[in-house]
């Protein structure tokens, strides 16, 4: 893994951990498993995997192995797991947090409320029976659907994931829909659906310009879902707000339209695993190491077919 994330993810006590399932090798070679973190440049083609005859395992200490695991990976027969299901939990708590703050149009009523006005009692706004749409069913997505179903709120739940039934949409608590009708009815869209070329600009103008007046962009997931020259201009007329943790660009070059906008609050890709909670991605990979020395069945597993759909 790079540098910059190794020391924090894995540090000394968990490498003692890991220790206890496996000696730790300097050569690919000799290598039977081999841990990989945000940052890595290591891509397992056809031509690594040659020089490497024992490895048997790829265990991911980030989210997605796209960048890391290509065909020749399956067709050797390698396990790949990822820590992504932990990844999930801060992002899902993040996003949460800021559907719950746009339901009651937190943003506006800052920046009135920093201009010197205050309320009064029936012009506020609540949570309660807001429509949400939630775009992606991943893992993050699904973490997002329980804790807007479990809210006392009594959200609408929209869902557009083409590859989810309107079955398995209602047991998660939502309604399946498509893309259109979500962003037409609800007041907050937030963005859960993997960076593939189908997915990019998945947020365009024409459906942007579909939501209601008022409504809410929450996206933590990748900035090319969303035309950004189409949010600014939305945004600019004050007809939609916005909560992003990333954009296209990304980092934004100074001076950027989005870093001016007072109903646009923006955050540097902070929603994943960060400062002390990177530990948790750390001690999964041990323990995952330590279920494929016991002959375990690993939780992070990655199966082909999933492999293709991640961000």
């Amino acid at each position: 893994m790079g540098k910059r994330h190794g020391a924090a993810i894995l540090p000394p006590q968990l490498l003692e951990r890991l220790a206890a399932w496996a000696t730790p090798v300097e050569s690919l070679a000799d290598a039977d498993v081999v841990v990989t973190g945000w940052g890595t440049t290591l891509v397992l083609d056809e031509e690594t995997l040659a020089a490497a005859p024992r490895l048997r395992a790829l265990v991911h200490t980030g989210g997605s192995v796209r960048t890391i695991v290509t065909s020749a990976v399956w067709e050797r027969g390698l396990t790949v797991s990822s820590a992504a299901d932990v990844n999930a939990g801060p992002v899902a708590e993040f996003a949460y947090a800021q559907i719950a703050l746009a339901a009651k149009r937190a943003l506006g009523t800052a920046a009135g409320y920093r201009a010197g006005w205050w309320p009064a009692f029936g012009a506020r706004e609540g949570a309660d029976g807001r429509t949400v749409g939630v775009v992606g069913a991943s893992r993050i997505g699904r973490r997002v659907l329980s804790r807007l179903h479990g809210s006392e709120a009594g959200y609408r739940i929209l869902l557009y994931d083409p590859y989810v039934s309107a079955v398995d949409a209602k047991r998660l608590g939502a309604e399946l829909t498509d893309i259109h009708t979500l962003c037409a009815t609800s007041s907050i869209v937030t963005l859960h659906a993997p960076e593939l070329p189908e997915t990019r600009r998945l947020l365009n103008a024409e459906r942007l310009a579909l939501m209601p007046d008022g409504a809410t962009v929450v996206n933590t997931a990748r900035g090319t879902l969303v035309d950004t020259d189409a949010l600014v201009r939305e945004c600019a007329s004050g007809r939609l707000d916005a909560f992003l943790d990333v954009t296209d660009p990304e980092p934004l070059p100074a001076g950027h339209a989005l870093l001016t906008l007072p109903n646009v609050f923006l955050t540097p890709h902070i929603a994943g695993c960060q400062g002390d909670e990177v530990r948790r991605l750390g001690a999964f990979a041990v323990d995952e190491v330590g279920r494929l020395a016991r002959g375990e069945p690993l939780l992070g597993a990655i199966r082909r077919e999933e492999w293709a759909r991640m961000a």
